[in-house]
This record gives C-alpha cells, structure tokens and sequence, in this order.
C-alpha cells in the first residue's frame, strides 16, 4: 500500500485551487498559507472561527490518542476501513477525506487494512488545532489541514471517500467535494452507546437516538450496519480518558465527573450505527467508477 497527500486543495478565501510553491500554498488571486514545520496548512479564516481556539482542547487530543491507541475502538475502526474499500480495485488509486479526523486515528487504520497494490490520496482536517498537529506528527505522508466542515478547503468533485466519525456532517459541503458516486462513511452513536458511562455521570441518562435515520438529500443509502461490542476499561486513567474525549465531560455536573473519577473498573457498551451512502448525480456514475 502507499500513502500520498491529497493535493486538490482550494483557497478558504475564494474557492479557487491552491498550488504549492516552497513552503506556502497560495491560489491565483495572491492569498497565500504557510505550511507549518510538521506539515499541517491552517485554512481557517478568522471569520469562519466561533472562539479564538475552536474544537477540541490540547487535553481532549492527548486523551483520546491513548484511548483509540489502546485498541478500544478498533473493531469500528476495522469495519469503517472494509465499507470504505469495499468494490474498490486491487490496484486502485483514491483520496479520502476525513472530516473531523481528530489525531487521524481512523485514517491511519485505513491506511493499513488497505491492499499491497493500492495507493490512498489521504487528507485530515479537524477544526481544533491541536488534533491536526497531533495527526501531522504522527503520519508524514498525507495531508493534514485545520478547517472547518462548513467550508471545507477542498476542490468540487475530488473526494472518492469521507470519513465522518461521530462528527458534525454538512451535506451539502460533503456532496460538493465527493466525485459522482463517491462514498461517504458516517458513524454516530447508538442508542445504548456508552450506556453504563451515562447512567455513572447523569442522575437521569438521556437515551441517545435510535432507529434508522433519514438519507440526506443527494445521497443514497448503499449499505448500514450496527458495531456493538462490550468493552472492560481497567483503571481509573483508563475511564478518566473516556471521559475527556467525549462531550459527557461538559454535559455531566460536577457530582456525576467525581463519580466516574472513583472509578477504577467500568464494564461498557459500544454501539453505533455506521452507514455508506453514495452521492448521486443524476446517474453519470456508480460508486466506485470515479476511481483509477
């Protein structure tokens, strides 16, 4: 398998193509972005930004690394990678952006569940600063950008893939940068998802949303299925980092966070529902033909 960064960049300014030059990536009208010494590009204009440091803090990174590193959620991650490469050629060559990649976890996997002869045009972008940097030191060979889902820095009709991993999809963002028939692969939580955790921290746990949700509009549903699992989480950093990661450690009030902190043994569902649909385009392709 071989990893190359994707290169179809556009400018947060004006939608046209970025080009690199040296160490900057810059479009025809002159607006220009340096590509930082790890090898990340930051394509979050301020007027996209809602607080000075968007999206996850450094701590959430740093927890949520230990965790998926752990091998916690490698079987989504192992069945987000085979959607993702089903009907794919043997020697294909595709790109595949990773909409809120965090630490680039899920692309790293799919980078590896890929075949000897296939090459992966990779592309992270995450709002928060510090999982970009976090995902750059970790894999030199993609591309990794700070940006935001609302307007996404990519080019219309580059993306055969997109991962959205328990994110914040914008449609019509992801229809305009998926090629016709490109596949998105999106995965949110089940209603029985980190059950025990919940009823630990909230004194009356809210279920989370069930059943099949809707199709956006401009997608077709190929494929879904649910990844549910027990998991044994040993120790209270273990639980601690859990927590950090996800949006429970704001929810829950100060009582329900020292209860999950007395914590030193948590017995845990995993349940979520992950979905490919396919981005239709009034028939020109079928999935998987925009593929090389």
């Amino acid at each position: 398998m071989n990893v190359v960064p994707f290169q179809l960049l556009a400018c947060p300014l004006d939608g046209a193509p970025l080009v690199t030059t040296g160490t900057a990536r810059r479009c025809a009208a002159g607006h220009s972005f340096d590509i930082a010494s790890q090898g990340h590009t930051h394509l979050l204009p301020v007027q996209h930004k809602r607080s000075r440091d968007p999206g996850d803090s450094r701590e959430m990174v740093a927890a949520r690394r230990r965790f998926l590193e752990a091998g916690h959620y490698q079987p989504l991650a192992a069945a987000v990678s085979r959607m993702a490469l089903a009907g794919l050629p043997a020697a294909a060559t595709f790109s595949c952006l990773d909409a809120g990649c965090g630490e680039g976890y899920y692309l790293r996997q799919l980078a590896q569940a890929m075949g000897a002869g296939q090459t992966l045009a990779l592309l992270g972008l995450d709002i928060s600063k510090w999982a970009v940097l976090a995902a750059a030191k970790q894999e030199r060979r993609g591309n990794w950008v700070i940006g935001s889902n609302a307007h996404l820095p990519v080019l219309p009709a580059s993306i055969d893939r997109l991962l959205c991993m328990f994110g914040f999809p914008v449609y019509a963002e992801f229809s305009r940068v998926l090629k016709p028939g490109g596949r998105l692969l999106q995965v949110d939580a089940g209603s029985e998802h980190l059950r025990e955790l919940r009823q630990v921290i909230y004194a009356e746990p809210r279920r989370e949303r069930s059943g099949e949700p809707a199709t956006p509009a401009g997608f077709s549903c190929l494929d879904s299925e649910v990844v549910r699992y027990s998991l044994d989480l040993e120790g209270a950093a273990q639980i601690a980092d859990l927590l950090v990661m996800t949006p429970h450690l704001y929810r829950a009030t100060a009582e329900g966070r020292a209860k999950a902190a007395a914590l030193t043994r948590l017995s845990l569902t995993v349940d979520v529902r992950l979905r490919c649909l396919a981005r239709q385009d009034d028939g020109l392709s079928a999935a998987g033909d925009s593929v090389r």
